[in-house]
């Protein structure tokens, strides 16, 4: 009996059948033989569930792969609350205004209209994840790649310290600093530049200019 092996992925052994199914199919009977030793040996399959992967036809990969995860909320109502709330909060991420929701939503039935409680809840149990599937199509229409006005260089990277890694998100005073170019669609003639610090544990942003 072959044992399974731990670290080969579903994905690659399915890669290493679609290699050999035409060529098992094709070959004799001593070949079989050995494309299956070979095909056992590599993903580690118990010949009988190795046989059976080999005998039946191979299916296409759309078919294959696993469907995403279904829309769980109506995105007509929650959508344009989602969207007021996303602006007002200078554009947080999925995660962030998922924390910041509780203190949006008075501040939405205030200037906008009142929500019912079925919409109150779901946007209280909603997931990170959902809200980037609703606001996909807002983000895909509004957000656009902006101008690149700098350039990273290599002066100022071997004379101030750096540490690698992900950042220190547990306390506040790790921030985010990258700079504004206030030009519209082009860099040429006169334009404003500032600097912007973001605090990456409570997304509070300070712009100088």
């Amino acid at each position: 009996m072959v044992t399974e092996v731990p670290n080969m992925s579903l994905s690659a052994k399915r890669e290493s059948l679609a290699r050999i199914h035409g060529r098992y199919q094709r070959a004799g009977r001593l070949y079989k033989r050995r494309i299956l030793d070979e095909f056992c040996a590599t993903c580690g399959y118990h010949r009988k569930s190795a046989l059976r992967l080999l005998h039946r036809p191979l299916a296409p990969p759309e078919t294959r792969r696993r469907p995403g995860p279904k829309l769980r909320y109506d995105p007509v109502p929650l959508r344009p609350v989602l969207k007021v709330i996303w602006h007002a909060s200078d554009q947080l991420c999925s995660k962030l205004l998922k924390a910041a929701l509780p203190e949006w939503l008075p501040y939405y039935e205030r200037h906008y209209t009142p929500l019912s409680a079925e919409v109150q809840a779901k946007l209280q149990a909603i997931s990170p994840a959902q809200i980037d599937r609703l606001l996909r199509p807002i983000r895909a229409r509004q957000l656009r790649r902006g101008l690149r006005a700098t350039r990273p260089g290599t002066l100022l990277r071997h004379q101030v310290p750096t540490r690698g890694g992900p950042a220190d998100t547990r306390q506040p005073g790790t921030v985010a600093v990258d700079t504004v170019a206030h030009c519209d669609d082009t860099t040429s003639g006169d334009y404003v530049n500032s600097l912007t610090f973001t605090d990456l544990f409570s997304g509070g942003r300070r712009t100088a200019p």
